[in-house]
């Protein structure tokens, strides 16, 4: 699959959309910096491409124009357990300026427009940046996910389960 199932989606300060070819090299830049690659193992071009050009649910993260970063959205619609899945990562360079909970609270918005009531990010344990970050946008640690991400060194690290709710937060998500 080629393309994006979601539209370009405005925050106050940056953009989320669809990935172009071009937007790849970029991409694996970011995640090939030190403090990205350490959560974000493995990835080459080929990787890259696949994950977020072919699959359809990938948006980049836009900032003034230039490739910031990218969000990974999973669905599942079955109306019984109706919930989105993120995966989200930023360059270095604009760590610590809040532009991870917004784009998260852009594409929740949207999602919740389309009927979604329920999210969830499963970082690793010992993200304490990224799990702060979404604990201020209202995510809540629901369990840990024991020996969850394989590490390059053969080792397995566990990962936490964080999800957030529309009934504990009706008037949606709020990344400020």
């Amino acid at each position: 699959m080629s393309g994006s199932r979601y539209p370009v989606l405005e925050g106050e300060r940056l953009r989320l959309r669809p990935p172009a070819p071009e937007d790849m090299p970029a991409l694996l830049a970011i995640i090939q910096e030190p403090a990205v690659s350490e959560w974000w193992v493995g990835y080459t071009l080929r990787k890259v491409q696949d994950e977020f050009l072919h699959t359809g649910e990938a948006l980049v993260i836009e900032i003034d124009g230039a490739v910031a970063g990218a969000l990974l959205i999973g669905e599942e619609n079955d109306p019984e357990y109706r919930h989105a899945a993120f995966d989200i990562f930023l360059g270095t360079a604009w760590h610590g300026r809040r532009y991870g909970p917004e784009a998260l609270s852009v594409i929740m918005r949207h999602l919740i427009d389309q009927g979604h009531r329920r999210f969830t990010l499963d970082p690793n344990v010992r993200n304490a940046p990224a799990i702060r970050s979404y604990e201020r946008l209202g995510f809540r640690a629901v369990g840990r996910m024991r020996d969850y991400q394989r590490r390059p060194d053969g080792t397995y690290e566990d990962g936490l389960l964080m999800d957030w709710l529309l009934r504990d937060f009706p008037d949606g998500p709020r990344w400020r």
